[in-house]
């Protein structure tokens, strides 16, 4: 059956297949030749690709696996601890490898309770099972549970940056001509510009605004880059109103790039001795991205902060 969805229709399923750095893909192939995979944290941001290449290891070395996602049922300990034990303990006829995987999806979005458990569940299943934790950020990972698994960071380097934005933009120009989608080169090279290096937000983005069979430069305004004059001078008259006018108008774009946008404003804009101030402000409500249930709240709360703290030129 065909799958609706772009980012799991053409999720690769071979480690070759994804779009990662070359000794991050090295590291995963070790794993294979060597037929074991160690406990692992994958640490990345969002979209990246480490869930995809955690179940394109399982798959190639031929364990079975199951996910639990750490944003949803991963936050009730009962029922981590039981579909945890339920598949840990049960026999496997179809598992060409020596040991299961579980993998823990957004494993930074679970309760320090469920990570007790988990680290439990690691030591009680060491002879017949591995755990595979990807996050977004580490330092919300039990010490006892980090000190645990090998840690592999998906960081980009910048000089890898050109090459893989590369790769996919063939990868991209494949699915739409896959789905009979007229483009032009130029759009879809604004697209990773604006969503690298979220790859899933890239490809869900790419399917919204392929809908119309066509995505042209009519896009272009709803990925333009974020204007910051305006809110600087909203934000030094401390008008309230204008800055959360600001807010609902810029709000579809990436929260973090928006919080980049900024940081990047404020050496021109505020007096040199509250920047420290600012910086701390601007990290704080980044970190909240991730997991707060409103992002327009969580912007507007950050801009107020800096709004009512600091001094601009």
């Amino acid at each position: 059956m065909k799958k609706f969805l772009w980012v799991e229709q053409y999720r690769p399923q071979k480690i070759d297949d994804c779009i990662l750095p070359a000794n991050i893909k090295k590291a995963f192939k070790g794993f294979v030749e060597k037929g074991e995979i160690p406990n692992l944290l994958l640490t990345g941001t969002a979209g990246v690709g480490k869930t995809t290449i955690a179940k394109a290891v399982c798959d190639e070395i031929g364990a079975s696996y199951i996910v639990i996602n750490g944003s949803d049922e991963g936050r009730f300990l009962d029922t981590v601890r039981n579909r945890v034990r339920q598949f840990a303990t049960t026999v496997s006829l179809t598992s060409g490898a020596s040991h299961k995987v579980v993998i823990i999806d957004e494993a930074d979005n679970t309760t320090p309770d469920v990570q007790l458990s988990l680290r439990t569940a690691v030591e009680e299943f060491h002879n017949n099972c591995r755990f595979i934790f990807t996050c977004n950020f580490q330092n919300k990972i039990i010490e006892p549970l980090h000190s645990r698994c090998t840690v592999v960071d998906f960081r980009i380097q910048k000089e890898q940056q050109q090459q893989l934005q590369g790769q996919f933009f063939m990868r991209l120009k494949q699915i739409l001509d896959e789905n009979k989608v007229e483009y032009q080169d130029k759009v879809i090279v604004k697209l990773i510009q604006r969503y690298y290096p979220d790859w899933r937000r890239l490809i869900n983005e790419a399917q919204r605004h392929a809908a119309t069979g066509k995505i042209d430069t009519d896009i272009l305004c709803d990925i333009a880059d974020v204007n910051l004059s305006q809110l600087m001078n909203s934000l030094k008259n401390k008008e309230f109103s204008t800055v959360r006018k600001w807010v609902v108008d810029n709000i579809d774009n990436d929260p973090n790039i928006i919080m980049r946008k900024i940081y990047d404003a404020i050496y021109e804009n505020i007096k040199p001795k509250y920047i420290p101030e600012v910086v701390l402000i601007l990290a704080k409500y980044q970190y909240q991205i991730a997991f707060v249930a409103d992002q327009e709240i969580n912007l507007l709360a950050c801009l107020t902060e800096v709004m009512m703290s600091c001094e601009f030129k």
